[in-house]
């Protein structure tokens, strides 16, 4: 037998040197290497897979967020008394910082494809250590209730994506000489328990939306919380307006009490965000705005922050006509939203603060806001009563009132104390729940609910009725997003877990039998090869190579052979 030398041929290779170089900063052919990884690098690697996972569950969870932008940007004022939209930044350095990870993470994988050395560059694992500092304060709990409700979507996409990376790995096990051992310690320590969990994940999905058509029930109610918001300055008459006619079914305001006894709409404890206090009444901006009586309120305008600040990026959509009446509402009065409601016959339903210990009115503000529902004509049902305070004495005053409570309770308990329905964020309340009030006769109204997304999922809970800023984008969702029968889900999870293990099957003997042939090649061909300049993979990868000739039959059969025991291994495992 005859040993030859390696042979070397230099070709460029654009390709691989911008892998190596941007990854390691390996831009020589010299600097390159087909040895082993190093036990540190590895470690890097892992940490880049880690990080990258992380950024992937903070991308989905923001996304998610979306229906709770402003709410979190109302968070942001009460806590620096600055108003901005602090979701842009946010958005923004986790795009950046996804598409930076990921493109390192497409990077690494090109490097194991081609058999080159993992040495990620040093200012590269200075950033994977910024990344991993700013996101340990994710919180797991606040994605379970997103991740059930698209559980079914999220399996089918870890579904393909382990998948595709069985080409990678099989064609890296079936380069190594140790095939069989290999093979056995893949299957044992890695794919096995990664792909049965997700072949059998489904068995804990449960979804809301998978369920049979008849048993959907009738669409929830909406109500419009503090009007429109998005088409108009919110707890004004213009916003209530715009949500009547976006066909809601009920109007929800946070109301507060006037110094002379006023309740009127206000979310804010000052009037700083949603007027021009700070204009008309300098020295009075940051008092709390039950501080103010009737007449100071009815001359503040309550508009022209919504046209400075656009809360919902929706101003450059409005006509010139539309932003000179947004921009001349004033603060409006309890009073004159229960006479639109029962002009309308609509629901209404508010959430009452309590004035300052100082306040005239600190002992008798619920008497007070009863005598305004009294005079404003509105019937009694029509008003869903939220403050937990003296509701013996409010039953006596006006027992027509829909008892609402704020605080989830047992359904026994709400009816001992004549409480018919509930008001709840959407987050305080799972499908078994909403499901249990029903069952008890009890409503349920939750907020806030802005996204089609969790409009359907509540929808198939079976929600009787939801709170949202936007009901000009719920009235465009007639029926759920999606929808499937147990039995539909059952077909598609069987189906792709045929495709995928039958894919992964293909896979392993497809790449077997392409690098089969690796050992058949002479040098005396491979000399031929390059000489003429062939582009055959299999000769580029023999180039820089060992090899001893050979007849190529006992080497084909040797190679089917290690085939055939691949696959009898891999059903024995699954």
């Amino acid at each position: 037998m005859v040993k030859h030398q390696p042979l070397q041929v230099y070709e460029r290779q654009l390709c691989l040197s911008c892998l190596t170089g941007i990854y390691g900063c390996r831009w020589k052919r010299y600097q390159r290497s087909h040895d082993d990884t190093t036990k540190w690098e590895f470690l890097w690697s892992l940490i880049l897979f880690f990080t990258f996972s992380l950024l992937l569950v903070w991308f989905y969870f923001w996304w998610e967020a979306h229906n709770d932008y402003n709410e979190f940007n109302w968070f942001l004022y009460n806590r620096s008394g600055e108003w901005s939209d602090g979701t842009v930044p946010i958005l923004a350095t986790t795009a950046a910082g996804f598409t930076y990870i990921a493109f390192l993470m497409i990077l690494a994988l090109c490097h194991i494809a081609v058999g080159q050395q993992l040495n990620l560059h040093w200012l590269h694992k200075v950033m994977l250590k910024f990344k991993v500092g700013r996101l340990h304060t994710l919180r797991m709990g606040v994605l379970w209730s997103p991740v059930q409700a698209t559980g079914p979507f999220l399996h089918l996409g870890a579904l393909v994506a382990v998948t595709a990376l069985a080409w990678l790995v099989a064609g890296q096990i079936a380069c190594t000489e140790k095939i069989r051992f290999l093979f056995i310690i893949y299957l044992c320590c890695v794919l096995r328990p990664v792909l049965l969990g997700l072949y059998m994940a489904p068995l804990s999905i449960t979804s809301p939306c998978i369920m049979d058509h008849a048993n959907l029930t009738p669409r929830p109610d909406v109500i419009g919380h503090q009007g429109a918001p998005m088409l108009a300055p919110e707890n004004t008459i213009l916003s209530f307006q715009r949500a009547l006619q976006m066909n809601v079914s009920g109007l929800e305001a946070d109301v507060a009490i006037s110094f002379d006894g006023v309740p009127f709409l206000m979310r804010d404890r000052t009037l700083r965000r949603t007027t021009d206090v700070g204009k008309v009444f300098p020295a009075r901006q940051l008092d709390d705005a039950s501080s103010f009586n009737w007449t100071d309120l009815h001359s503040l305008n309550a508009g022209q922050w919504f046209l400075k600040d656009d809360p919902f990026w929706t101003v450059q959509s409005m006509a010139q006509r539309e932003v000179m009446l947004v921009g001349n509402q004033g603060v409006c009065s309890l009073e004159q939203l229960l006479r639109l409601a029962s002009l309308h016959n609509q629901t209404v339903v508010f959430s009452l603060r309590r004035p300052p210990h100082r306040h005239p009115c600190y002992h008798s503000w619920i008497n007070d806001t009863l005598e305004v529902i009294r005079l404003s004509g509105i019937p009694q049902h029509l008003v869903m009563w939220t403050p937990d305070w003296d509701r013996g004495q409010v039953r006596q005053v006006a027992p027509g009132l829909q008892q609402t409570s704020v605080e989830k309770l047992p359904p026994q308990v709400l009816h001992q104390q004549g409480i018919s329905s509930l008001l709840l964020r959407y987050s305080q309340a799972s499908p078994y729940d909403i499901r249990e009030f029903s069952r008890s006769n009890v409503s349920v109204t939750l907020y806030t609910v802005n996204e089609p997304w969790l409009f359907s999922v509540l929808w198939c809970s079976g929600v009787s009725s939801v709170s949202s800023e936007a009901p000009n984008i719920l009235r465009k969702v007639p029926y759920p997003i999606w929808l499937m029968s147990p039995d539909e889900y059952c077909l598609i999870w069987v189906a792709a877990d045929l495709i995928s293990f039958t894919v992964v099957i293909g896979i392993f003997v497809f790449q077997k039998w392409r690098l089969s042939g690796m050992h058949s090649y002479n040098p005396e061909q491979i000399m031929l090869s390059a000489a003429v300049r062939r582009s055959s993979r299999d000769v580029n990868i023999m180039k820089e190579k060992l090899i001893f000739s050979g007849k190529e039959g006992p080497h084909r059969e040797e190679n089917w052979n290690s085939c055939v025991y691949c696959i009898v291994c891999w059903c024995l495992f699954l």
